[in-house]
C-alpha cells in the first residue's frame, strides 16, 4: 500500500493509478486508522487531507475517460460499509498535500516504478 507523490499521479500507467483509487477507497473506508508502515502518516492529518488528495486521483481518472462514482466526490463519504463523517472540517491545504511527499519520498516513488519496469519522464 502506498500513495504515490501527487507530482506523478498524472503519469501513472493504468494499473496503478486505478490502483491507487482502490487505495484511496479502501483508506477512506474502513481502512481509516488501520496501521500500514508505507501510508501510518496519512493518520496524522484530517481525512480531509485524503480525500484531497483521493480528488487527484479521480481528476486523473476522468481526465483519462474513466468512470468515477459520484459519491466519492463527496468528502464525507467513506464507501458502502462505513458510516459517513458529519460535515467533515474543510481545510486549506498547501502542495504537495503530505509535507511526507518531499523530493525524497518522489525519487523513492520513481525508483519504485522503475523497479517494476515503468520509466516515468518529469
Amino acid at each position: 500500500m502506498r500513495l504515490w507523490h501527487e507530482q506523478i499521479i498524472h503519469l501513472l500507467p493504468k494499473n496503478q493509478l486505478l490502483g491507487q483509487h482502490r487505495e484511496c477507497c479502501a483508506l477512506r473506508g474502513n481502512g481509516w486508522k488501520k496501521k500500514h508502515k508505507t501510508v501510518d502518516y496519512v493518520f496524522l492529518y484530517s481525512p480531509y487531507y485524503l480525500f484531497i488528495y483521493h480528488s487527484l486521483v479521480m481528476d486523473e481518472m476522468e481526465k483519462r475517460g474513466y468512470k468515477v462514482s459520484k459519491e466519492w466526490r463527496d468528502k464525507n463519504y467513506r464507501g458502502k460499509k462505513a458510516e459517513n463523517y458529519n460535515n467533515l472540517e474543510e481545510k486549506i491545504i498547501d502542495s504537495p498535500i503530505y509535507k511526507e511527499h518531499d523530493n525524497e519520498y518522489l525519487a523513492e516513488c520513481i525508483e519504485n516504478l522503475r523497479k517494476k519496469g515503468i520509466k516515468l519522464e518529469l
